[in-house]
């Protein structure tokens, strides 16, 4: 099997165990919760979480990893670039994204992905690696899957 098809039939049964832990489930921490932890032991990225829409803000919400930033501005680093933007952003070298926050150090690429409800971003999934250049269009592809199936609890 090559690294490519590895990946993709582990975000399908990661899909598939999100899916069914969504579906049992109607609170927002609690899922979220759930989905960070899940993504966090399948990958094992530096740092995997939720910002959520609140009062013109990306506000911090489950996560797992080192502590985080708990306020981005709409339109400031990833984050707020992929939710002003409203479209998922693959940064291989955070170092080079103008404006990028630094939540830790140790963070070298990133990948941001907007959560939806009637169209409207109303939270991002932020992935962070050690490795320069660890997210791919495989990993954008199955995690705008996942965000959609996040959809339900909002």
């Amino acid at each position: 099997m090559t690294e490519l098809s590895a990946k993709s039939e582990l975000y399908r049964e990661t899909l598939s165990s999100l899916n069914h832990l969504v579906s049992e489930e109607n609170d927002l921490v609690a899922g979220l919760a759930n989905a960070s932890a899940l993504l966090k032991s399948q990958f094992d990225w530096w740092w995997i979480g939720f910002y959520l829409v609140k009062d013109n803000m990306l506000v911090l919400g489950p996560f797992q990893g080192p502590v985080a930033c708990t306020r981005i501005a709409h339109g400031k680093g990833v984050c707020g670039t992929s939710w002003a933007q409203n479209k998922s952003i693959v940064v291989e070298d955070v170092h080079q994204f103008p404006g990028h926050i630094a939540c830790s150090a140790e963070s070298n690429s990133e990948i941001v992905v907007p959560i939806r409800k009637n169209g409207m971003v109303v939270g991002v999934l932020d992935a962070d690696s050690r490795q320069f250049a660890c997210f791919d269009e495989t990993d954008r592809l199955y995690l705008e899957k996942i965000c959609a199936s996040l959809e339900c609890l909002f």
